[in-house]
């Protein structure tokens, strides 16, 4: 009997549907909306594609800096593409429902090629404090073998860690609404959805938050610390600026997505409306992907040129 209970319980978990309200309140404005965002999600795919191709193409950019560029690229494709589409999708049909399985999917992978990133920001900013900090040591330092090593340990250290946690907020009896308050699965609409004491959940991801958000956001800051510090005693003036140059694009990139990340999953079950809620999870999946190519293509003098070569062999072609 137990048994049979258990597996009638099972399938009513696996044949339970979400409704994704996202921006339904603005009813007016759907057809805007999927333009915006549809428009934004092609920014982001043909900016950080052209990175990719130009790091694989110009051997002025075959250097460890752009390699890590290469792979942020590749991964901000795939965070963007776990959430964009799908939304998109719900805008044009108006068809919210996602099933069970799906949504614990979305939130399973989403959460991985966060941490993926939070982790691999830490390694970038790792890279630009060895070259600036020690750069006669820079070429031994960050080898092919320790920045492939980095790469790939960034990817993999958050995947066991967000399924378990995946699987905690999906092991949640959940009410009678299924209405979850946002554009996409995202923890904190969920939880709100769960009957009785979720405290032991909320303190799991805050303690989860702070190992993946906060850790490498201080190691980030660190590195930045000791950088400005070397900068500052840098001989010249065009040499000091070219350092912050360099640095400047990568340090406004963390700011805007550990800033708006923090908010969100270092208070779990906050008192924030739905529509902030939206408004930072739009920040930290939309927005700052969206700008990355952008701040890192604008403000660096290598890319630009190769991407000027580009261009010109392109023309005479």
């Amino acid at each position: 009997m137990r048994q049979e209970a258990q597996k009638a319980e099972g399938n009513v978990s696996t044949g339970m549907h979400f409704v994704l309200l996202g921006f339904s309140d603005l009813s007016n404005l759907q057809g805007f909306l999927f333009g915006a965002f549809f428009s934004m999600y092609m920014i982001i795919i043909v900016g950080n594609s052209l990175i990719i191709i130009l790091t694989r193409l110009d051997p002025a950019l075959q250097k460890p800096m752009y390699f890590f560029l290469a792979i942020f690229s590749v991964l901000e494709i795939c965070y963007v593409s776990v959430t964009i589409p799908r939304m998109l999708v719900n805008l044009w049909t108006q068809y919210r429902s996602i099933s069970f399985l799906e949504c614990a999917t979305q939130l399973c992978f989403f959460l991985i090629l966060g941490a993926t990133e939070c982790f691999f920001l830490a390694v970038m900013a790792y890279d630009r404090y060895v070259a600036i900090c020690n750069p006669l040591h820079y070429p031994l330092v960050m080898n092919q073998k320790v920045c492939v090593q980095l790469a790939v340990g960034s990817w993999v250290i958050g995947i066991p860690v967000q399924i378990g946690q995946t699987a905690q907020i999906f092991s949640l009896d959940f009410c009678a609404s299924k209405e979850i308050n946002h554009f996409f699965c995202d923890i904190p609409p969920i939880i709100k959805l769960a009957c009785g004491d979720t405290s032991v959940n909320e303190m799991a991801v805050y303690i989860l938050a702070v190992f993946i958000v906060a850790i490498p956001f201080m190691l980030i800051l660190a590195s930045y610390s000791k950088i400005i510090s070397t900068i500052l005693k840098l001989p010249t003036a065009s040499g000091r600026a070219k350092a912050f140059s360099t640095c400047s694009s990568h340090l406004l990139v963390v700011v805007l997505f550990f800033g708006s990340g923090s908010i969100t999953y270092l208070n779990p079950k906050s008192s924030h409306s739905a529509l902030t809620e939206r408004l930072l999870s739009l920040f930290y999946t939309i927005v700052t992907p969206m700008f990355n190519p952008m701040i890192y293509c604008l403000r660096n003098k290598d890319v630009i040129a190769a991407l000027r070569k580009l261009f010109l062999k392109s023309y005479i072609r």
